[in-house]
């Protein structure tokens, strides 16, 4: 991935969500702006556990049943982004993180995220090349 849309993106987001949060705070004041990011974050923690728990019930289930547990994976994965999402003060991040944890909206993502993957796996499977003999 270029370096370039990175570096944008730590520069563009933080300031949207700084915008949003000044935004709210001259709508209700800046107690009660304060009050809502730290009660999302408590939220975000406690909901992150209780999802992160279901989703290692969920891979220990499917590593019991002898089946490859490729969405308990990216279940997990996404629920580890969805609670560093909450978890960072801001409502953008809040909304993004809290979709990542809810289990309808995590399907979404996660249908996503395998074609994303998929097409760049084979990419990257389609253009390897062996450079030294296979062995005899």
């Amino acid at each position: 991935m270029p370096l370039l849309p990175l570096i944008a993106l730590f520069i563009v987001v933080p300031i949207v969500e700084l915008y949003f949060i000044l935004q709210v705070a001259d709508v209700i004041g800046p107690p009660y702006t304060v009050l809502i990011l730290i009660g999302a974050s408590v939220a975000g923690s406690l909901l992150l556990r209780s999802e992160g728990r279901a989703a290692w019930r969920r891979f220990n289930l499917a590593m019991k049943e002898g089946r490859m547990p490729h969405t308990e994976v990216l279940d997990g994965i996404l629920i580890v982004f969805g609670g560093a999402f909450l978890i960072t003060p801001g409502f953008l991040s809040d909304v993004v993180g809290l979709g990542l944890l809810l289990p309808p909206v995590r399907a979404v993502a996660r249908r996503f995220l395998v074609r994303a993957l998929g097409r760049r796996l084979l990419v990257g499977v389609a253009g390897a090349r062996r450079t030294r003999p296979a062995p005899a």
